[in-house]
C-alpha cells in the first residue's frame, strides 16, 4: 500500500490524557467510526508505537468491522468483528484493536486529501472513504491488537478497577491497607485505572485530604468521602470534555472545559476558592501535588 505523503505536526497533547479525556476521545469515535469497515492499513517504519508485531496489527484490522470504541482504564478499545465467507458477521471470531495514546497521541479522522502530519505512525482507510490515523510526535503511544477466540474471553482488561463503578466497601478494601501516600495510591494503576495526576489533586481537594497522608491512616468517614469525590470529579470532567491544560482536543477537534473548574491543580500561589490560603505545590513520587494548606487536613 502507497504511504500518504507527510506534513506538518498535529497538535500535541503534552500530558498524558487521564480518564475524563479517553472517555470523551472514545465516545467521539464511537459515534463517527462505529459500524464502519477498515479496507487497508499503513504503518510507519518506527517501532516504538507497536506493542503487538506491525504485520500481526495489520492482520487483524483489515478487513475487520468496528462494532464498538470504548474506554478501558486509560486505553482506547475497538471491537473488531469479521465477515463469514457469506459475508455476514462472525459469531466466533471477534479481535480488539487497543490504543494508548502516551502524551502526545491523537487519533484523528481525516478525508484521504488532508495532508498527512508529519508524526503519523498509522493510517486505516475505512470503507466510508476517510481515513482514521494515529499520530504521535513523542512516540510514547501504543498500539496493540488481542484475538478473542471464544465468547468466554473477554478481551483487553485494566489492571485495576474502574473508578465510576467502584463500590464503597470495594474502595475501603484498596486503600486501608496502603502504607504509600493516599496521592501515590490513587495513581497507582493496578488499584484504580484511569485516575491520574489532575483528578487526584482535585478529588482529594474536595474531600479535604493533603495528598502526603498515609492510604493507611485514613478514617472511615475520609475514604467515604475519598470515593464520593472521585466518582463525583470523574462524572463533572467527562461532562465538560475533560481539561484542556494543554494542547488537549477531543475526536471532534474541540477542547474541554474541566480546567475552568479546577480547584487546585495548577493553581500553585493562587488564593484556595474556599478559604483565600495561598495553594501549595509539593512533589509525591515525582509527580506534582497540588493542595490547599486550610481545607486538607
Amino acid at each position: 500500500m502507497r504511504a500518504p505523503a507527510g506534513g506538518p505536526c498535529c497538535r500535541k497533547l503534552e500530558g498524558m490524557p487521564e480518564l475524563p479525556e479517553v472517555e470523551t476521545i472514545a465516545r467521539g469515535l464511537n459515534r463517527r467510526v462505529a459500524g464502519d469497515v477498515i479496507e487497508y492499513v499503513w504503518l510507519g517504519e518506527k517501532p516504538e508505537p507497536f506493542k503487538s508485531p506491525a504485520k500481526e496489527i495489520a492482520s487483524m484490522l483489515e478487513r475487520a468491522r468496528i462494532a464498538t470504541v470504548r474506554r478501558v482504564g486509560k486505553h482506547i478499545v475497538f471491537d473488531l468483528e469479521y465477515p463469514n465467507r457469506n459475508g455476514r458477521k462472525s459469531s466466533r471470531k471477534r479481535g480488539q484493536w487497543i490504543v494508548h495514546l502516551g502524551m502526545t497521541g491523537r487519533l484523528l479522522i481525516a478525508s484521504p486529501e488532508v495532508e498527512m502530519a508529519k508524526h503519523t505512525h498509522a493510517v486505516l482507510k475505512l470503507a466510508s472513504g476517510r481515513e482514521l490515523r494515529f499520530v504521535d510526535p513523542r512516540r510514547f503511544g501504543r498500539l496493540a491488537v488481542v484475538r478473542i477466540e471464544s465468547r468466554s474471553v473477554a478481551g483487553f482488561v485494566a489492571p485495576g478497577d474502574e473508578p465510576l463503578d467502584s463500590k464503597i466497601d470495594r474502595f475501603f478494601t484498596l486503600f486501608r491497607g496502603r502504607k504509600t501516600p493516599i496521592k501515590s495510591a490513587l495513581l497507582n494503576q493496578k488499584l484504580l485505572s484511569g485516575v491520574g495526576n489532575i483528578y487526584a489533586d482535585e478529588s482529594l481537594f474536595r474531600a479535604g485530604v493533603r495528598p502526603r497522608r498515609r492510604a493507611a491512616l485514613l478514617k472511615r468517614a475520609e475514604l467515604w468521602k475519598l470515593h464520593s469525590a472521585v466518582q463525583e470529579v470523574l462524572l463533572e470532567a467527562i461532562k465538560l470534555g475533560g481539561s484542556s491544560v494543554s494542547d488537549y482536543v477531543d475526536a471532534e477537534g474541540r477542547e474541554g472545559f474541566f480546567q475552568l473548574q479546577h480547584r487546585v491543580y495548577g493553581r500553585e500561589g493562587e488564593p484556595c476558592l474556599v478559604c483565600g490560603a495561598s495553594i501549595k505545590r509539593v512533589i509525591i513520587a515525582g509527580r506534582s501535588s497540588h493542595y490547599c494548606p486550610h481545607c486538607q487536613k
